[in-house]
């Protein structure tokens, strides 16, 4: 038998009224994942309680880690995706090109600046923002890293949860926060009217934390396992776990990623003798913080055409088993533009068996079985408990 979790992030949202009271997922046309849904499906608790609901700690359960022994921070995950070196006092943050406009958060992507504009203005920060120990460190688009080394954490927010809002109530407020916000407002100062990239006026500094450790994947399922993602937070996760990272092109996190050369990493990783694979899609959550209802419409439909199907027809061409698993890590509810810590929607289903088809969406898996530990989420699906 092999596995495969196909991870729509941020897939889950509210009832809509523009959409006749569905939500995006329910509204949308997905006959593939509506053939994961005709096996097993249910609903699944990926948030502890008293956690934030993020992309790290929600994809960190699905992976089979509890965030509540494990987890460390957001950002020092990006730096292991970079092979950035963490010492036990370093702290990482994440470091986000945004666009601030009259004191409000515009747009926490800075209109998803490309990442070669991105790495230009990286440049531009470490030859022009002299402080002692700070470092800063390229990502993919908006997400970029900064390394304070022997540093502080502080209290911080995710740019993503303050959209549309005035950003001053939300600026750090720790012990660390003369250092943070004297660092963004310098910031401001050298990228205000930058020719590189007009959208990026300025940084968000948040997501902050030191070296965080797991053990293997292999050690703890006894199954080896790849992560396929265009982001480097799950990277990040994969290389702590041990898992096989292969090199794709053209991964943006977005509506234009290459989604077929992730659906043939995952058939080749199989083909080689693999057991698992984590292949992960950004652009069902990136549409749900813009607020765009068409466009996380058109996000879950490409996932269900190009990942979802194309799993389900690669699957009846290997001589195993391959077990598919379909959920999001969290909901991205239109309505607020950020993530919420409710249980998402999961659907199983194994190939060479019977094909029947029933639609995935919130409402209906409410009706099948409910895990309320996510990181045993995994071991039902590898093990069957």
């Amino acid at each position: 038998m092999k596995y495969i979790i196909l991870l729509g992030d941020g897939m889950a949202d509210w009832p809509m009224d523009e959409l006749g009271g569905k939500t995006p997922l329910e509204y949308a046309n997905t006959p593939n994942m509506d053939i994961i849904a005709g096996g097993i499906k249910g609903m699944v608790k990926t948030v502890p309680d008293g956690m934030h609901p993020g992309s790290d700690v929600a994809n960190m359960s699905v992976l089979g880690y509890d965030p509540k022994k494990y987890y460390t921070g957001r950002a020092p995950l990006e730096a292991v995706s970079q092979n950035i070196e963490l010492k036990p006092e370093d702290v990482a943050y994440r470091c986000n090109f945004v666009n601030i406009e009259d004191g409000i958060m515009k747009d926490f992507s800075a209109g998803h600046i490309p990442t070669e504009k991105a790495r230009e203005l990286i440049k531009i920060l470490n030859d022009s923002l002299h402080f002692e120990d700070i470092e800063f460190y390229p990502g993919v688009s908006y997400r970029n890293l900064m390394l304070w080394r022997n540093g502080k954490t502080d209290n911080t927010t995710p740019p993503h949860d303050i959209s549309d809002k005035p950003v001053e109530p939300y600026l750090p407020k720790g012990s660390a926060k003369e250092v943070l916000i004297e660092i963004m407002e310098r910031a401001k100062e050298i990228l205000k009217g930058n020719t590189v990239w007009k959208d990026a006026n300025a940084i968000w500094l948040w997501g902050e934390g030191k070296a965080p450790m797991l053990p293997g994947f292999e050690s703890k399922f006894n199954k080896t396992g790849c992560m396929i993602s265009a982001v480097d937070l799950m990277v990040g996760l994969g290389k702590l776990s041990g898992l096989h990272i292969p090199t794709i092109e053209g991964l943006t996190g977005f509506l234009d990623t290459n989604f077929s050369g992730k659906v043939d990493a995952a058939y080749e990783f199989f083909k080689g003798g693999g057991d698992f694979v984590y292949l992960h899609v950004e652009a069902t959550d990136e549409t749900g913080h813009m607020g765009d209802v068409n466009k996380k419409i058109e996000a879950i439909e490409l996932f269900d055409r190009k990942v979802v199907g194309e799993v389900i027809k690669f699957s009846e061409e290997l001589p195993d088993r391959l077990k598919i698993a379909v959920l999001p890590d969290h909901p991205t509810p239109i309505k607020i533009k950020t993530h919420t810590a409710e249980p998402v929607p999961f659907a199983v289903w194994t190939s060479k068996t019977e094909k029947k088809s029933d639609k995935y969406s919130e409402k209906s898996c409410k009706e099948g079985v409910f895990v309320d530990e996510g990181h045993m989420f995994i071991s039902k699906i590898l093990f069957g408990e």
